[in-house]
C-alpha cells in the first residue's frame, strides 16, 4: 500500500496538530496502521498503532492521554490528533502498514510500507 503523511507544521509548546495518512493501491482495511517518530541523531520510536478494525489501539508511555489514533476505513485514512505538544515531540512523524504484525507492534522493521514522514516542530 502507498502512504502519503500530511499535516505536520511549527507549533508552539501545549498546541494541538492533527497529522493524517492517506493509503492508496490496496485493500486499507486488512492493514495494521501505525504511526512511528524520529527526531535528529535518534532511532525510529513507535508512537501509535491501531488494528485493522480501529477496535484495538495501541500508544507509547510517553504519548498516552496526549495523543489518539484513530482510522476511517471508508476513506482509507489513519490520524494522529496530538494535544498538549511539547518540544521533545519535535520530530519527523512517520505513518506505516502492514498485512501481517499485530496491532501495537512496536519494531519499525517489522512494517512494510511506509510514508514518506512530516516534520512536526515545537517551539518553546
Amino acid at each position: 500500500v502507498q502512504l502519503q503523511a500530511s499535516g505536520g507544521g511549527l507549533v508552539q509548546t501545549g498546541d494541538s496538530l492533527r497529522l493524517s495518512c492517506s493509503a492508496s493501491g490496496r485493500t486499507f482495511s486488512n492493514y495494521v496502521m501505525a504511526w512511528f517518530r524520529q527526531a535528529p541523531g535518534k532511532e525510529r520510536d513507535f508512537v501509535a498503532g491501531i488494528s485493522e478494525t480501529g477496535g484495538s489501539l495501541h500508544y507509547a508511555d510517553f504519548v498516552k492521554g496526549r495523543f489518539a489514533i484513530s482510522r476511517d476505513n471508508a476513506k482509507n485514512t489513519v490520524a494522529l490528533q496530538m494535544n498538549s505538544l511539547q518540544p521533545e515531540d519535535t520530530a519527523v512523524y512517520y505513518c506505516a502498514a502492514d498485512r501481517r504484525v499485530r496491532a501495537g507492534t512496536s519494531a519499525p522493521w517489522m512494517y512494510k510500507d511506509w510514508g514518506q514522514g512530516t516534520l512536526v516542530t515545537v517551539s518553546s
